[in-house]
């Protein structure tokens, strides 16, 4: 049964970044639309939406055209870019707080990193050269 799949994928498209997107879209709006109750023209909107999100989002990933597919997702992760690097940047400010301390030069706005477990120490900002004194 695998290799049958496999056979049946055989040049095609396949999933991306913007497929994933599409099919969180599409979740997203059938999730929500549960909360409009009867028959409501709000709910069968977000019903509609999600649908059409999940058959597109399988056309794409069925697709054998792999240049237009491909193109399509260097257009979506170009406008998301600085979106993605916001929130890489923020995960990983966020991972090394485990490890470091993360201080703000008072006057230029640097942040700088210091490990964790050095007592009391004095800092010289490396972009404008105030030394301030801070615990870590």
């Amino acid at each position: 049964m695998k290799e049958k799949f496999l056979k049946f994928m055989e040049g095609r498209y396949g999933v991306d970044a913007f497929a994933r997107f599409t099919m969180i879209v599409a979740l997203a709006c059938i999730v929500i639309s549960i909360f409009f109750p009867g028959r409501s023209v709000i709910g069968a909107l977000l019903n509609t939406i999600g649908l059409l999100a999940i058959i597109y989002t399988y056309f794409r990933m069925l697709s054998r055209n792999i240049q237009k597919r491909y193109s399509e997702n260097e257009r979506y992760l170009t406008v998301t870019s600085g979106i993605r690097q916001r929130f890489n940047r923020e995960k990983n400010m966020m991972q090394q707080r485990k490890t470091h301390h993360i201080y703000t030069c008072p006057s230029c706005g640097q942040k700088i990193r210091i490990p964790r477990g050095k007592g009391r120490i004095e800092i010289d900002c490396p972009k404008c050269h105030t030394k301030f004194i801070k615990k870590s």
